[in-house]
């Protein structure tokens, strides 16, 4: 009964974090002509020489195969090169802090004792149930492309990413910080059956 009773309360949070940072898609999408292609290229390869960044937000996960990856709760993400401390509060039914770089990594807060292994992805599967690309991820969240695998984009009429496809994942950037230049993104949809990943940022800081 208590199982049951926590399952119902990380799904009520994965719902209101949805209907909190839930946004209609951005209008018509048009596939990249060379314009647009090369306006994304030149926000890549600005981006990609911010090697240290970090966001504060809302972070909800849901896994309709492994309810352990149900929940939503805050997130702050602290990106120094290949160094990264990723801390997720509440909604979980715990606390948890990630933390590594190309060495390794270390799971904080899901055990009595921190857990250590060679891959962050691999490390939260096991222990939390997730299966989220990290290392994909951080390139999402900064509405670039991931190196390595091909990728489609479609844009919006602010000329901006507003899908993007890749490795499988269906990526929507349902809102931009356009103050900023580069624009950032302040909405990320993405989603991988079974897996549904939507982020809400709320600051962003590059230095």
């Amino acid at each position: 009964m208590r199982r049951h009773g926590r399952n119902i309360l990380l799904w009520l949070g994965v719902a209101a974090l949805s209907g909190c940072v839930s946004l209609p898609p951005r209008g018509p999408t048009v596939a990249g002509d060379a314009g647009l292609m090369a306006a994304q290229e030149a926000r890549e390869d600005a981006l990609r020489t911010v090697s240290d960044w970090s966001l504060d937000g809302r972070l909800g996960i849901s896994n309709a195969s492994d309810s352990r990856g149900n929940g939503s709760g805050s997130l702050s993400w602290r990106q120094r090169g290949d160094s990264y401390v990723f801390t997720v509060n509440g909604g979980f039914g715990y606390d948890y802090r990630l933390s590594g770089d190309t060495q390794g990594a270390v799971l904080e807060g899901v055990g009595k004792q921190p857990i250590r292994g060679d891959d962050p992805e691999a490390l939260m599967r096991k222990a939390a149930g997730w299966s989220v690309p990290l290392e994909s991820l951080r390139a999402w969240v900064l509405g670039l492309r991931a190196p390595g695998s091909p990728a489609q984009i479609r844009f919006g009429t602010d000329r901006l990413p507003a899908v993007l496809e890749q490795d499988g994942w269906h990526v929507e950037y349902r809102a931009w910080d356009t103050s900023r230049q580069p624009a950032l993104p302040t909405k990320v949809f993405a989603s991988k059956p079974p897996y549904k990943v939507r982020l809400a940022v709320s600051n962003w800081t590059l230095r």
